[in-house]
């Protein structure tokens, strides 16, 4: 097998340092036979003294990879950066086989992810961690966050990922935790076509008992035909800015037309399925280099879709019991199957003239995620009754991203600008609910008590729909200036610019009746609702969104930043990097009143803050192959979006609703950290790592209960602090001593492993306060001195043990995580915090090149959750247990293949 340049992004690591951009777009796409990258690699004396030797010196950057160094031996590129980094390569994430760059990250020292694809940077959750595309910033689809979840992004489109745990002044103030620099697949070498396709099993899901409903013909592509549009009456009523209810806006003829022209059958009939699909995926990726006098242009483009299945068996509980005694509040089996369809694709062009370079890159995701639920139980507040609930759902969350970035060289000048537009959308129309109520009490007209019924309104069943949007803009910007002042020195001067707004709307209503004959509550959900049941029994429609102005809100986000910074060699193997950031930001969140009801019942918040952000890290060669870092910086971490809001958000996975406090405030954090890095050998390496936090204000979650639903806002602690360690290894070992057969000459076996342990304690002193919805309360009445923040693991382990050959490509390799159990949210009433425990997940992958009629193809086999580990997210208090979400998540297995041409 041909072996392939690694990208040049890998070798301008310490100039990303100084404009994340650099190493954004200096990444080409693989291509085979595609010609070595060649470029200048910082080094130092003691880097020199080991190799002592001038010209190209060509580095291995794993099986199949090569880099090209043109000046002084530097062995490790992580090594010569200024500061704490963490690379993914493409190899690195090819080797762990994981289909979305989440998946990847979770391999890296000290990062975990919790929920849909958040990352967690040493114990702090995803607000403390900010994450770039091509250095610049990301809008997000979710409701809930103003964080882009990273399983949106196939591993198909990233080509390597940085991950920066010491703050820099040229990366934005929201720094507590990490930055991670997501890099899209640039230019390659040489023209190359590569199709690729797969298919997976779960044993929990595939072939096995699963729910759905029809929805529209084209459901399988992530996009809906036209059968999940809002219809032009209801469209027409929301316009009108008036509550949708009987009275002096709508009569009850009005309310029944547009009842009428709801799509009924094909987003309401819940339908078992005792065989659910297999999971499936294709590709292609192709690209090209037209070359011209001093120059030559790129181009690359990729597109994907996946469509995969899953189902949970979950139990999902409640307890008033501080002590969790009892019989649960509530305690439902619940059957959750998701139809999860991702559609990606990429454009991207890259002019090189001379030593300048301009690159466009244009990036395209959608998420659709088709849901069906059915749910049986009992509630303590309808003593007696068995309860079933179903819904349905269908959620669309897509980013569109397009940037520019532009690389100029003077001699000793350097000139970047960068400039981006990001939309993302999130729409969930038709999300409708079923509850029907089984009496278990002999009746006239059911003498043994045992159907389910649904009254449409009384004590006995509801039904219920919402439409919901989501839209968000993100307009972003910036230039960085460096020059070198002397051999060694190089000062950066730099300015930033985002715009982040955006618009969130939920209109939900429910279906009331009165008197409804027992044979017509009996009825399956679309006959209850059929346009002959709602004529006849004058079914109504009441809007139940908040009046109040909190069914939509309005949230902006505007930030100017300027930085200064200068990387200087003091004396001989001691290295310094030092900035300091001013950064205004201007954060508004106001709620919009939709019912024209007054504007003294919205409140809005209104944050107006600038911070002077210092940082310098300091790096000291103690040896040719080991040196010192010395980290300290102060950081900042912003509310967000939805946190902000006093609107009720209800999350279908984890039966809880949410709701924004507007009193948050920012988080300040003073970081420090010191490291110690061993390379004892190419490619190969021990580091060690200390680290302290100091959080004033940090958010955190806390639960409250009504009516049997968990209920989470949040509040901002009065201090928190949070330290660990890290311990990193990574070793091959040659087996060519082995044996003198073929196969072990050119392999050897891969030692990776990764450690961190993290404690955190949050600080609350008899006088603390903090303030709810304008409300200042005791903050011990939410808040237990000593308690962990949440999301903070106090272990985490990772291991990969592999063989690879490297003349060609073969790997089989074992990974092995476990993260200890986590605080999700604080308990409520006084209860115990809820708690995750992941567990041990053990994964096997294997690649393997093959060549057929002279073509490359790759096939790899991927084994997840070996053990069949469960999710658990519960309380404990003694031998009590309440289980706020519990499934088995299965084990899973898949095969694909990819062909280059």
């Amino acid at each position: 097998m041909t072996k392939r340049p690694i990208f040049a992004s890998l070798l301008l690591l310490s100039s990303a340092l100084v404009a994340p951009a650099a190493l954004a777009q200096d990444t080409g796409a693989p291509a085979p036979d595609a010609p070595p990258v060649t470029t200048e690699a910082p080094a130092t004396d003691a880097a020199a003294a080991q190799d002592d030797e001038q010209g190209d010196v060509s580095i291995p950057g794993g099986a199949d990879q090569e880099i090209v160094v043109t000046g002084r031996f530097t062995p490790n590129v992580v090594r010569a950066t200024p500061e704490v980094v963490s690379v993914l390569s493409s190899a690195d994430i090819a080797r762990t086989g994981e289909g979305d760059i989440s998946g990847s990250l979770q391999r890296v020292t000290g990062l975990s992810v919790v929920g849909g694809g958040f990352v967690y940077v040493r114990g702090l959750g995803d607000r403390y961690s900010l994450a770039l595309l091509n250095g610049s910033p990301l809008p997000s689809p979710e409701p809930l966050k103003r964080v882009v979840p990273l399983d949106i992004f196939p591993s198909n489109v990233i080509d390597s990922t940085l991950v920066q745990k010491s703050y820099s002044a040229n990366f934005p103030g929201e720094f507590g935790g990490g930055v991670i620099n997501l890099t899209t697949k640039a230019i390659p070498r040489e023209p190359f076509l590569t199709l690729s396709g797969g298919i997976g099993w779960d044993s929990e899901t595939t072939n096995q008992l699963g729910y759905t409903y029809y929805g529209g013909d084209t459901d399988w592509t992530g996009f809906d035909d036209g059968t999940r549009d809002v219809p032009s009456r209801l469209k027409a009523a929301f316009a009108s800015g008036k509550p949708i209810l009987e009275g002096a806006d709508f009569t009850q003829d009005d309310l029944e037309a547009i009842q009428m022209e709801l799509v009924n059958a094909e987003t309401t009939l819940l339908q078992q399925n005792n065989h659910i699909p297999v999971n499936w995926s294709a590709g292609i990726t192709g690209g090209t280099t037209i070359p011209f006098a001093n120059g030559e242009l790129g181009i690359i483009a990729t597109a994907g879709i996946s469509n995969k299945w899953r189902t949970r068996d979950t139990l999902q509980q409640t307890s008033v019991e501080k002590d969790l005694s009892g019989d649960p509040q509530s305690s439902f089996n619940r059957v959750v199957t998701d139809n999860r369809v991702v559609v990606n694709g990429l454009l991207g062009f890259g002019l090189e003239i001379g030593e300048h370079k301009l690159r466009w890159t244009n990036l395209y995701i959608r998420d659709t995620l088709k849901q069906a639920r059915l749910a049986v139980g009992t509630d303590a507040n309808q003593v007696g009754r068995d309860i079933m609930k179903q819904e349905t759902a269908w959620y669309e969350r897509q980013l569109i991203n397009t940037q520019f970035v532009g690389e100029f060289h003077f001699d000793a000048l350097k000139l970047d600008l960068r400039g981006g537009y990001a939309n993302s959308q999130r729409e969930a129309p038709y999300e409708r609910g079923f509850t029907y109520v089984r009496t278990n009490l002999p009746t006239a007209q059911d003498p043994t008590g045992d159907k389910f019924v649904n009254d449409l309104g009384g004590n006995r069943g509801d039904a219920t729909i919402a439409f919901s949007d989501l839209n968000e803009d993100l307009w972003s910007g910036g230039v960085d200036l460096s020059y070198e002042l002397a051999p060694r020195i190089t000062a950066t001067v730099g300015y930033a610019y985002s715009d982040t707004h955006r618009t969130s709307v939920r209109r939900a209503f429910q279906f009331r009746a009165s008197g409804l004959p027992v044979a017509v509550t009996q009825l399956r959900p679309d006959y209850l609702l059929s346009d002959a049941t709602i004529q006849l029994y004058d079914i109504a429609l009441v809007e139940t969104s908040a009046q109040d102005g909190t069914a939509a809100f309005a949230a902006d986000l505007t930030t100017h930043a300027g930085y200064a910074q200068v990387q200087a060699e003091l004396v001989p193997s001691v290295n310094i990097n030092a900035g300091v950031r001013y950064e205004d930001a201007k954060q508004t969140v106001v709620p919009i009143d939709l019912f024209n009801t007054g504007a003294g019942a919205i409140v809005a918040t209104n944050l107006n803050n600038d911070y002077w952000l210092p940082a310098v890290t300091l790096t000291w060669e103690v040896a040719p192959d080991m040196q010192v870092r010395l980290n300290g910086s102060k950081t900042i971490a912003r509310p967000q979006f939805r946190e902000l809001v006093a609107q009720i958000y209800t999350d279908p996975d984890s039966n809880r609703n949410f709701r924004g406090n507007p009193s948050l405030t920012d988080s300040e954090l003073w970081n420090a950290e010191l490291r110690y890095e061993w390379y004892f050998a190419k490619d190969q390496r021990f580091t060690a790592a200390g680290f302290y936090k100091s959080i004033d204000k940090p958010i955190e979650a806390y639960t409250s209960l009504t009516d049997s639903i968990g209920n989470t806002s949040y509040a901002n602690a009065p201090k928190a602090t949070l330290y660990g360690v890290e311990l990193e290894a990574q070793k091959y070992f040659a087996l060519d001593t082995l044996s003198d057969s073929p196969f072990w000459v050119s392999r050897r076996l891969v030692l990776i492993g990764n450690y961190t342990f993290t404690k955190s304690e949050i600080k609350v002193g008899a006088d603390d306060t903090t303030v709810i919805n304008g409300v200042v309360q005791d903050a011990s009445n939410f808040f237990f001195d000593g308690a962990p923040l949440t999301g903070q693991s106090d272990h985490l382990v990772n291991v990969q043990i592999g063989l690879e050959d490297q003349d060609k490509l073969s790997q089989q390799t074992l990974l092995i995580t476990y993260a200890s159990p986590r605080v999700t949210s604080r308990g409520p009433s006084g209860q115990p915090d809820l708690f995750e425990k992941p567990g041990i997940q053990i994964d096997f992958v294997a690649r393997q090149g093959v060549t057929l009629l002279n073509k490359e193809i790759e096939l790899k086999f991927e084994a997840r959750n070996l053990t069949g580990r469960n999710y658990e997210e519960v309380q404990e208090s003694g031998d009590n247990k309440i289980y706020f979400n519990r499934y088995k998540l299965g084990r899973t297995f898949s095969l694909s293949a990819s062909l280059k041409f």
